[in-house]
């Protein structure tokens, strides 16, 4: 499989944006971490009103820095891949557009700024500074079990949604408009938010026989909750694979949870450390 050659300086850029194992990566990675908190941060304060206006000056230059750094690093994380599509296209690659470009939009559509907070998925990378990355096994036996529970858990919720519509329906009919069930669709409303335990209280049946089903319904919702807990939990139960990864990710396709003692990607089959050897 043929790659493109990476120059030194491409390469050591790599591992300090793409390496969180490394002393200077780490600190790239704690530095990004502390620039996304900042930026949340002016933007929470930026909606608070009272403060002086030179306050709100900073905030906006302040945004700015931040914003051009963090332009500056998406521009590296593709300059620094042989296969620059595969970062862009990945999940990491498109929070880190959608928290560079709401500044950039403002002076388009007003108001546009406030969507810098979406960079707080960005501290999803806290996982590599912390190495949570090597138990990423155990988080893949949880997204396969919420994946090959979908179909018991989409016919229960089917069931669930049955019940609500014909609990709803008897409900209408039971109280009648006068105790604020003004429809069937208000109904179900009620009807889902004491199933899931919530209880507004902004409708409540006065009737012993309406009171009589609300509290059948509430039993219900305890039932209820337990079910898909218990269908992930058993399909869960049944992985028992458990994989040690690191955070290094491929120069040539920028894949990522390599085994700590692999060499090659197992994606492309990239030589992972070819400085090393």
């Amino acid at each position: 499989m043929s790659s493109k050659p990476h120059s030194a300086w491409r390469t050591k850029l790599h591992d300090i944006i793409y390496e969180a194992d490394t002393p200077m990566g780490k600190l790239f990675d704690v530095v990004l971490l502390i620039l996304i908190l900042l930026s949340v941060l002016f933007v929470m304060l930026e909606s608070v009103s009272g403060f002086p206006d030179y306050i709100y000056e900073w905030l906006y230059y302040g945004e700015w820095v931040i914003t051009i750094f963090f332009t500056l690093e998406y521009i590296a994380r593709i300059i620094t891949v042989n296969r620059p599509s595969r970062y862009i296209f990945s999940f990491y690659g498109i929070i880190d557009l959608l928290s560079t470009i709401p500044l950039y939009l403002s002076f388009i559509l007003a108001g546009s700024n406030y969507l810098l907070t979406v960079r707080a998925l960005r501290l999803l990378r806290v996982f590599r500074i912390l190495k949570i990355t090597r138990y990423v096994g155990e988080s893949n036996k949880l997204v396969r079990a919420l994946l090959h529970s979908r179909a018991k858990i989409f016919i229960f919720l089917f069931a669930v949604v049955i019940v609500c519509i014909i609990a709803g329906t008897l409900m209408y009919l039971i109280e009648g408009e006068d105790s604020g069930f003004k429809s069937i669709p208000m109904s179900i409303y009620w009807c889902i938010v004491t199933l899931t335990t919530v209880g507004y209280g902004d409708i409540h049946p006065v009737t012993p026989l309406g009171q009589f089903l609300a509290a059948i319904i509430m039993i219900m919702g305890y039932g209820i909750i337990a079910v898909p807990t218990g269908i992930i939990s058993a399909e869960y139960a049944r992985s028992n694979e458990y994989v040690h990864v690191n955070s290094y990710a491929c120069k040539n396709c920028n894949a990522s949870r390599h085994r700590d003692d692999a060499i090659f990607c197992h994606k492309c089959g990239e030589e992972l450390h070819p400085d090393e050897f």
